[in-house]
């Protein structure tokens, strides 16, 4: 090369230095002043990284260009095709453009797919696409229609990307109403002024249009008298409304409270939001910040609901705050801390109001807490009275404790009771006792740890008590749900107290007394082989935690928990979520209390070989015995072992929630009525109300609250027999 090449080879290279950079600092400054720019820039970065190997280069610049039918634009930011590439022609829409979409994909899937899908989608000679659009992306739906699947009768299909997502919008609608319904336009309403609530209200045993207390009266029975929903019409069930709730957690464990046509319902995180019952519309909203040095909880930040009295709704807070706040605005009317959130306390349960005072319950008893059942004025939130579920020195039952174990005994109180106003009694179950899982170190019964106890409303003091599990080691809090009803035994009209334990015995009890009459087993149970005429519990060889670990049912988790039964009070049956479980209970040294930490003193885990059972059992109170057993869900350690609450119903109806679905099961034999996936955790008790001379029924699934009601032509089905 001569020297006038090389100075020519030089001012070229040059010239295009010059070009390149020119060129970075073009695309660099579109990329700061167009943010259309700057999203194609980063996808295109991240494609020729390596990532999103789902689409081929020349497919996504196509897609890249401007109203193209494949919306890239979140998948520059989140590289995962499944999550960020959703239907184009469904996103963001009012509710007529969806149902016109789905129409227009209704019409070009009946042209190319219904030959083999059949014409309603539910399959042919191709599978069910309804039950498979619920669990497929829509991604995952689009890019199977346009390439096909390898090694499959399914081929690339010859359509425009638009077609697609009309199909894909039309199955989503289609699976929405098959399970769901549509809205029914005829269930919308005015909203009438706020229904003060009096204490003769709360005392009524038949609301039919409201449901004022947690359990729906004080007596626990979580039934509602309605009877417009039963077995002849429960297929036209339908969707009414729903409502996604702000919420810290992936499920709710609220149950509603309906005030005429209002409703009330808690967000974890220390929220209340009131809805229009018909519609689902928001009245108001209330939020208030939680410190930020709470100790970390055992098990989450869950709130049970609301209690209504007067013109007032009362909320305890999981930093321990009990709230009065407007029923018709939301404002605070006061504010009382009830004890100190630093020490490991914190509050979870519903609170009851009864008369001119609000109960209410703590949570702890894993981070050492020593447990207790207080009292507010409605009016003005001044402490009335406190009892202490862990007896300390001079108190009764402080033998039960050696030294000074008593100060972080546990016994949390952290469900809601129920009340007798003819006895003045309130009754609430306690929680295990601290440290969890090992009694060594606490030796004694441990009084008043898991334990029903009855107090008197107007001073606190002890009537009675019955500990279901003294020294417990495996974690059995009694903090499930007490049921009052009448019995006739021995010839005599009882006042009783029904009792479904987390250690997987039905109770029977004097509600007056506290005697013992008798427990027969619900669920799968290998600590226990009987009873002494007392009640007290007689314990098999195999019933504690050892070093090398020794399976016990029911698991910690428990036969029942928390999750509220129902009592059919014509039929004289206990309705219970049940659980058959095992736990691996390994006994291990006990640590040393710290303030805020858990407080263990074992460990377990799920049982290998063992079958969990999740169900629904038809207790008859009269006698113990198990009507029927409805199994809703059968496995080995993939399945939870968790459930929701239960509720029957004057319509011969049992509703009963797991995992995902909501269940409707026939009274008097269990068999599965209807069902719906509702697509969210099922870890809350379902209610029933009417409005406007309609019956609703609702549940929170995940973090949406679902309201149901009948379709018009369901209103119109034959009336059920009632029960005998």
């Amino acid at each position: 090369m001569n020297r006038q090449q090389s100075r020519m080879a030089k001012r070229l290279a040059l010239l295009g230095a010059i070009v390149a950079v020119a060129a970075i600092l073009l695309v660099t400054a579109a990329v700061y002043i167009s943010p259309s720019v700057a999203w194609r820039v980063r996808l295109l970065r991240e494609k020729l990284s390596g990532q999103i190997p789902e689409i081929a280069l020349p497919q996504l610049l196509k897609w890249m260009r401007p109203n193209s039918p494949v919306n890239l634009h979140h998948l520059a930011y989140e590289p995962d095709v499944n999550v960020s590439v959703t239907n184009v022609v469904f996103d963001g829409e009012p509710s007529d453009d969806r149902e016109a979409d789905a129409v227009a994909g209704g019409r070009t899937f009946g042209r190319t797919c219904s030959s083999c899908h059949g014409d309603d989608a539910r399959g042919r000679t191709g599978p069910d696409l309804l039950a498979a659009i619920r669990t497929m992306s829509d991604w995952q739906f689009f890019s199977t229609v346009k390439w096909g699947r390898p090694k499959t009768i399914m081929v690339a299909q010859p359509l425009s990307d638009y077609d697609i997502w009309h199909i894909c919008a039309f199955l989503r609608e289609s699976a929405l109403n098959s399970t769901l319904g549509t809205k029914d336009a005829d269930l919308a309403g005015a909203l009438p002024p706020y229904q003060s609530v009096s204490p003769q209200m709360l005392l009524s045993t038949s609301q039919t249009d409201n449901w004022l207390t947690y359990a729906g009266t004080y007596a626990g029975y979580r039934y509602g008298e309605e009877t417009e929903i039963t077995r002849q019409n429960i297929s036209q069930l339908r969707l009414a409304w729903a409502a996604q709730l702000p919420s810290e957690g992936s499920f709710q464990e609220n149950s509603p409270i309906v005030v005429g046509e209002r409703m009330f319902v808690t967000e974890p995180g220390d929220g209340v939001t009131a809805l229009d019952a018909k519609t689902g519309d928001i009245l108001w909203q209330f939020h208030r910040a939680l410190p930020t040095d709470i100790p970390p909880p055992c098990c989450g930040l869950p709130n049970k609901g609301v209690a209504v009295l007067g013109d007032n709704i009362y909320v305890a807070t999981f930093d321990d705050h009990l709230l009065a706040l407007d029923a018709a605005t939301g404002a605070k009317v006061w504010d009382t801390q009830v004890t100190d959130y630093r020490q490991g306390y914190s509050m979870t349960g519903a609170p009851l109001a009864i008369n001119d005072r609000i109960v209410v319950g703590v949570a702890g008893a894993d981070l050492g807490v020593r447990g207790f059942l207080a009292a507010y004025s409605a009016s003005d939130g001044k402490q009335l009275w406190r009892f202490n579920t862990v007896a300390g020195p001079g108190e009764p039952g402080s033998e039960t404790w050696p030294g000074d174990t008593w100060q972080h005994g546990g016994g949390s109180t952290w469900a809601t009771g129920s009340y007798d106003p003819a006895l003045g009694l309130v009754y609430w179950g306690t929680g295990n006792a601290a440290p969890v899982f090992n009694a060594k170190k606490r030796d004694g019964n441990n009084l008043y740890t898991c334990s029903l106890i009855a107090l008197d409303l107007q001073t606190g003091q002890l009537r009675w008590y019955y500990q279901f599990n003294p020294s417990d080691d495996h974690g059995w809090d009694a903090t499930e749900q007490p049921v009052l009803a009448d019995l006739s035994w021995q010839g005599q009209t009882i006042p009783a107290l029904f009792f479904a334990s987390r250690n997987g015995f039905f109770y029977v009890l004097n509600r007056k007394t506290g005697q013992f009459l008798f427990a027969k087993p619900f669920a799968k149970q290998t600590w226990n082989s009987g009873f002494t005429a007392e009640g007290r519990p007689i314990l098999s060889s195999t019933s504690h935690p050892s070093a090398t670990g020794t399976v016990i049912s029911p698991a910690s988790n428990g036969a029942t928990n928390w999750w509220p039964p129902s009592l059919d009070p014509k039929r004289h049956i206990l309705f219970v979520p049940a659980a058959d479980t095992a736990d691996n209970y390994v006994d291990i040294d006990t640590q040393d209390y710290k303030t805020g930490r858990l407080f263990l003193a074992s460990g377990f885990e799920r049982a290998h070989n063992q079958p969990t059972t999740l169900a629904v059992r038809a207790i008859d109170v009269s006698s113990g015995q198990v009507r029927w057993d409805s199994t809703l869900e059968k496995g080995a350690s993939e399945v939870a072992g968790e459930m929701g609450g239960v509720l029957s119903t004057g319509g011969s109806i049992v509703f009963a929630g797991h995992s995902s679905e909501f269940d409707a099961l026939d009274s008097d034999t269990g068999a599965k009525l209807w069902d719906v996936n509702l697509g969210g955790i099922v870890h809350a008790a379902p209610i029933s109300y009417s409005t406007a001379g309609q019956q609703y029924v609702a549940v929170f699934a995940g973090r949406t609250l679902f309201v149901f009601g009948l379709s018009t032509s369901g209103q119109r089905a034959g009336k059920d027999k009632p029960a005998p």
